[in-house]
């Protein structure tokens, strides 16, 4: 898959109503927005992140999902308040969004309430719907982000209710898998390598002839799961340059 632009933002919003196609069109209003963006395929460390009263009541069918109710939404800034400072954070970029229709159909809908009728989401950026990726890689199958979770054995540990910031984490490693493997991993090495840098201490490293190295060999069931993980990479990529070819 090629990727048009160096600067992408992963983007994801809650609303007052359940997660359905054309639901903005009866009323219902964006309550959260969460943006990471990605430079070169690795998270910057720059976020965009807000809460937002919607001037309506959330739907209870909608806080089951999020857990946001009316009272903590009561002292939060409205949409116009907010709406320069998202502007400027994704403009330009390609935006990564899960069933990108309802998130710009909301976003759309708040900018046209404002009178901004040529503030097209579409327009200022270029768009990329993980669902319809996902849909063609893995037909047929459940592809919400919880099943792309699973099948990428990514953590959603922290998942207990839907939130912007936190799925936009979430589907963040999702696509740089779907799209490239282990990017995301090695992602998570230069972290690592870098958190070791930053040690006021750094312990000294004794070369291989000062001391024996034990060799621990990996067991049947490892070798299978490495295996497993590899037709993963291979499946999704297309390529996988570890992966040999096994005989029965």
């Amino acid at each position: 898959m090629t990727v048009t632009y160096a600067r992408q933002i992963v983007l994801d919003t809650e609303t007052t109503g359940i997660n359905k196609f054309g639901v903005h069109h009866h009323g219902h209003r964006i309550i959260e927005i969460g943006a990471i963006e990605l430079i070169n395929r690795r998270l910057s460390g720059r976020y965009y992140h807000s809460y937002i009263k919607p001037d309506r009541l959330v739907d209870l069918e909608a806080y089951s999902v999020h857990g946001i109710n009316n009272e903590f939404l009561d002292d939060k800034p409205k949409f116009n308040q907010i709406a320069d400072e998202f502007l400027n954070f994704i403009r330009g970029s390609e935006l990564i969004i899960h069933n990108a229709a309802f998130d710009i159909g909301f976003i759309n809908q708040e900018f046209y309430f404002l009178d901004h009728s040529n503030e097209k989401i579409e327009i200022m950026c270029n768009i990329i719907d993980t669902l319809l990726i996902a849909r063609q890689l893995f037909p047929g199958k459940r592809n919400n982000l919880d099943a792309l979770c699973n099948r990428y054995r990514i953590n959603k540990s922290k998942r207990t209710l839907h939130g912007a910031l936190l799925d936009a984490e979430i589907l963040s490693e999702v696509y740089l898998a779907m799209s490239g493997g282990q990017t995301s991993i090695m992602f998570h090495l230069e972290d690592n390598a870098r958190n070791i840098y930053n040690r006021k201490s750094i312990q000294r490293i004794v070369p291989y002839q000062e001391k024996s190295i034990k060799i621990i060999y990996a067991n049947h069931e490892e070798l299978l799961n490495h295996e497993a993980y590899l037709d993963l990479i291979k499946k999704t990529n297309n390529k996988c340059l570890w992966h040999t070819k096994r005989t029965k």
